[in-house]
């Protein structure tokens, strides 16, 4: 092996004064050896701190000129600035979105010249959104200048639940353009008015004009959820399922199509319920399925039920609310019934920006709620009457997990 470390040296005594002196090597050292590098003197204790040693510019210096951590420093750099530029990129979606550029690109590959007039840009314009979407992996480059739709664009066709999110967010970015006054609670935001539930002081009294919009979004986005909990834990088992905040009924009708002989109920606000009532007339249900109008903060839940699912509504809460709502559900269900909770929930692995850096904000600016654990989740459940809870396994816990419960 051409290396050699011939000396590291860090004074516990004199951290102010840390002197470092490595022997390069002689050929170039791949991202996983310096990982390793990095993880051995971490570990070992040999860096006396190892955050304080990077928040010095002379170590990012050396650290980027060293073999063995250049590697890591050039991805660390990478991953810094993505942070940063996060905002560009979701816009620069945004745009091909609006322009309908995956759709047309869906169709074969095409040049800037080609393209320009279906986008209505120019080509310096239409070359800029392109090259951009390639730098993203939205889109390739091919030979003579032409582009095609690469595989997170072809994702993006027809796929109305992320096109209805992205349009959304700019209510969201602009409660971000603040953030330490959002924060620091400061006036308030365009998702609080938007979610009008979310801080009525009666939200039995909300209107039909302000649920519609944001029902509809519900509905765009539910198919994909519906589909994750319901290839998770099976309904056929069960005789009565009922929904508790569900919208339009899109779970309820994914349901349906799951076990042809179970009965289902919805509970939601009034004007929600009357448009999930329509929903399950349009798809043949009414004679099974039924929308009860109410809130389930203050009007007892119907009975009958064997099995109850909350989607993604839980969230949406603080934890007085939750509690009192957990409760409720406990005095709904028979001792035999089961509840089905399923959300994005926060420490998920894998998905950890998902929970405590998106919903923690998206859920500050809307006002109410905050992203939970599933151990904080099955803790409150305990203390609500609930026994035995347990987590069954999604195929993207991106989109949604799944918690199952059991009163005591």
């Amino acid at each position: 092996m051409q290396r050699s470390l011939s000396k590291a040296f860090f004074s516990e005594e004199k951290k102010q004064k840390t002197f470092i002196s490595f022997e390069a090597a002689p050929r170039k050292v791949t991202l996983q050896e310096a990982k390793v590098f990095w993880f051995f003197f971490s570990k070992k204790n040999i860096l006396p701190s190892l955050a304080s040693i990077v928040a010095r510019p002379g170590f990012r210096r050396w650290a980027a000129r060293f073999p063995f951590t250049r590697p890591v420093a050039r991805a660390e750099t990478r991953a810094l600035f993505d942070i940063c530029a996060g905002f560009v990129y979701a816009q620069i979606l945004k745009a091909g979105l609006e322009l309908r550029l995956f759709d047309i690109l869906l169709e074969g590959p095409a040049t800037a010249e080609v393209l320009a007039p279906r986008l209505r840009l120019t080509v310096d314009a239409a070359t800029r959104l392109l090259d951009g979407a390639v730098a993203l992996k939205l889109a390739t480059k091919k030979r003579h200048g032409r582009y095609a739709l690469a595989k997170l664009g072809a994702a993006l066709v027809g796929n109305e639940a992320i096109a209805a999110m992205v349009a959304h967010h700019a209510m969201f970015y602009a409660d971000m353009a603040d953030p330490v006054a959002l924060l620091r609670g400061a006036g308030p935001t365009q998702l609080s008015t938007y979610w009008a539930y979310a801080r009525a002081e009666s939200p039995g009294g909300v209107l039909p004009a302000q649920v519609a919009e944001y029902t509809r979004l519900m509905a765009a986005s539910q198919p994909l959820v519906a589909d994750e909990i319901l290839d998770a834990y099976s309904v056929r088992r069960h005789r009565c399922l009922m929904d508790v905040g569900g919208g339009e009924g899109v779970f309820l009708s994914a349901a349906a199509q799951r076990a042809p002989d179970l009965q289902l109920k919805l509970f939601d606000l009034p004007p929600v319920a009357e448009r999930a009532a329509s929903r399950f007339k349009a798809n043949g249900l009414a004679a099974r399925a039924h929308a009860v109008g109410g809130s389930f903060l203050h009007d007892p839940l119907p009975q009958g039920a064997d099995l109850i699912s909350l989607v993604r509504v839980v969230h949406d809460h603080d934890d007085d609310s939750v509690l009192h709502l957990f409760r409720a559900l406990r005095q709904a269900l028979p001792r035999d019934g089961t509840l089905l909770l399923a959300e994005p929930m926060a420490g998920t692995k894998g998905a950890e920006r998902m929970g405590d850096a998106y919903f923690g904000f998206y859920l500050l600016a809307m006002g109410s709620g905050r992203p939970r654990t599933a151990a904080t989740l099955t803790a409150m459940l305990r203390a609500c009457g609930f026994g035995q809870v347990r987590q069954v396994p999604t195929h993207t816990p991106l989109l949604t997990s799944v918690l199952v419960a059991h009163p005591a």
